[in-house]
This record gives C-alpha cells, structure tokens and sequence, in this order.
C-alpha cells in the first residue's frame, strides 16, 4: 500500500476516532457542547481538507502532522490525573468504548505522525516542481 494513501487512510480513521471522542464527552457531560464545540468541528474540517484534497502536497503534510499530534494529545491528557479509568469515568456506563476511543485514537495518531512526518522529510528532499 503506497505511504500516502496508508496516511490518508489512518488521519481519517483518526479523525473519526476523534470526533467520536467528543461526542463522547458532551454525551457524559465533560464538554458543554456549545457554540465552542464548532472550533473542533472548523479543525477536523481542516484536517479532512488536508487528508483528502490535499494529500500530494506539503501542506496536506503538514495539517495531517499537526492534527494527529493533536489527536495523539488527547489520550495523554486523559492519563494524566485520575488515569484513563478514574474519576468520573470509572463508575459510568460505557467506560469501555471511552477507553477503547482513546487507546485507538492514540495509536494511529501516532501512526499517522510518523507516516506524515516521514512523508514532509520525502518531499522536502525533493525539489520543488514549478506550477
């Protein structure tokens, strides 16, 4: 499988994984889920453009690197404190998704890290095409 599409492929799983995370979390109450929530809706909406318009090019790189170090973010917020399964999580129905949600969020986040990261290097070292 060619390496662009292994990254567009995992930044939409991750960006999936993402928002199923944030409705998660309006769902128990952790987010309000207001007007501030379209700040989130804007990124992955940016985050879809560089995955699917933009996957060829730098740019594209470049959003798809900095959402899943972004989305690699997320989990490693939730560790910290009371750990994945504390808190308010621990007693709550569909602790299990919440749990599986980050864990598959961090994992191809990082791999979509290291496949875009690799990708900007490859491109980088190529020399720009005119047009």
């Amino acid at each position: 499988m060619k390496q662009n599409l292994m990254l567009t492929v995992s930044s939409l799983i991750t960006i999936v994984l993402t928002l199923f995370h944030l409705a998660d979390d309006i769902a128990r109450g952790f987010e309000p889920g207001g007007v501030d929530t379209y700040t989130g809706l804007l990124i992955a909406a940016v985050w879809v453009y560089g995955a699917l318009v933009l996957a060829e090019r730098r740019s594209g790189h470049v959003i798809m690197l900095l959402g899943s170090l972004l989305g690699a973010g997320i989990p490693l917020i939730h560790m910290t404190g009371a750990g994945l399964a504390g808190g308010r999580i621990a007693g709550s129905d569909g602790r299990l998704f919440f749990i599986w949600t980050l864990l598959a969020l961090g994992v191809t986040a990082l791999f979509s890290f290291i496949l875009s990261a690799r990708g900007l290097w490859s491109l980088w070292r190529q020399p720009r095409q005119p047009g």
